[in-house]
Formats: C-alpha cells, structure tokens, sequence
C-alpha cells in the first residue's frame, strides 16, 4: 500500500480507474482503492474523485483549485475564485467557483464549497504552468464574466472593489467576450464599471466608446433590491456606494 500510495503522490486528484494502471484488473484496483481509505492514507473528495493525505501535514494533497479543474474535463477556475487566485482579492473565501459545459451538483469538501456554473463559453482559459493542472479563466474573461454574473455570485460592491484593482487589461479580449455574449446589458454594465475606474485600469476612450455604441434603448437597474443613482449615458441605476 505505501508504494501505491507513493506513486498516487504524483495525482493530486484521481479516480478508481486511476488505479488500474498499477493492476491487471478493475476488481483488484478497487479493493486496492479501499485498502487506502481504510488506512487513512487518502481522502475521498466526491464520488470517484480522490486524493492523497499530506504525510506532513495531514492535509488533502491536492489544493482546492485543482479539485475545482479536476471535477471535468474543461473546469476551470472563474468569477471571484479567479481573482482570488490571482490576488487581486485580500479576503479568504470558503467557496471556489468554476465553470463548466457540465453540470455539476455543489459539494463540500474539506470545509470548501465548491459551485459550478454552466457555460457553453470556451474562449478566455489559460492553463497556469507549474500548478499540477490548474486552469482558470483570464484576467479579461474573468472580469466580463464577474459583471455579466453578479448578481448571481458576487455583489455590486464587490465587483466594483475588483475593477478597481484590476490594471493592464488587453482590450482586444476584453471586447471578444463582450462580443461572444452578445449582451446589450453586459455592454451598459461593462460600459459603467470601466468608465468609473478608466485611469486605474487605464483603458482608452475607444473602447468606452465601443460599449456605449452597444447599449441600446432600454433602461436597466443594475441590482433590482436597491434603489440608486440614474446614469443617463449608460441608462442604469446604479446602487450608491457606501
């Protein structure tokens, strides 16, 4: 069992059929499965998901992005959890966030709550080097994406908080999200936030431009639980920051 063990070291995350390459058959790959579970050398994450224990510290070896990446085969780390991973967020979150084009039943493991959201968008994944599989949406997707879902996941004033960090951003992707969602709304929200924080994220006046040439007619409430403040040229109510 310990050389088992030493070889799934290398997994951060694996499945029973992970354990046949080291058996001739599936049978004695599952009983090797619960021999490892009996002796508390791995953790199980979920149906048929998997990891080491840390001889060191006890923990799960693997970390809970890359337990997000591995739930299937295109996961990968997105909205708040994305900026989380890339520190632009100081707070500590108990919830990672990934998106999918399956749908996946939320879980808990290890005190982590992990949410999946469905989407057919394929555009905007990087793989991080040297992370043991991570996969996380870029900085420009990540964004879009956090504006075109915040009231689903994450607040008004969060969201604002993030833009105002964010700093760099590649405008022709940013424009190939806003251009892949199709959004009217997106493009007003987007619009806002942008002109708002334009000097910290230094972005040019063409591409605010851009956005206000995709919002349309109609008028929005940016979060329908709170009254606000109307901004005439994006046509939306805006909730005041405290």
């Amino acid at each position: 069992m310990k050389n088992l063990y030493f070889e799934l070291l290398d997994k951060p995350v694996f499945s029973a059929q992970d354990l046949t390459e080291y058996y001739d058959n599936e049978e004695s790959a599952r009983s090797a499965l619960k021999r490892l579970l009996a002796d508390g050398l791995i953790y199980k994450i979920r149906n048929n998901m998997y990891t080491c224990k840390s001889g060191e510290s006890g923990q799960p070896v693997a970390s809970k992005y890359q337990i997000a990446c591995s739930i299937s085969k295109d996961a990968c780390i997105s909205h708040h959890s994305a900026f989380e991973y890339y520190g632009i967020l100081n707070q500590v979150y108990y919830d990672v966030i990934f998106s999918s084009p399956s749908s996946v039943r939320e879980f808990d493991f290890d005190n982590i709550h992990y949410r999946g959201i469905k989407t057919d968008c394929n555009i905007g994944i990087e793989t991080v080097a040297f992370s043991g599989g991570v996969r996380i949406t870029n900085k420009e997707r990540t964004v879009i994406d956090s504006i075109k879902d915040m009231n689903k996941i994450s607040g008004f004033e969060e969201i604002d908080e993030c833009i105002s960090m964010l700093s760099g951003l590649n405008e022709e992707k940013l424009k190939e999200m806003l251009a892949f969602y199709d959004n009217q709304f997106l493009y007003q929200k987007t619009g806002y936030f942008f002109e708002n924080h334009k000097d910290t994220l230094k972005i040019s006046d063409d591409f605010i431009e851009y956005c206000c040439g995709h919002i349309g007619s109609s008028k929005r409430y940016i979060d329908k639980a709170a009254s606000g403040i109307y901004i005439p040229k994006w046509q939306i109510v805006v909730p005041k920051l405290t």
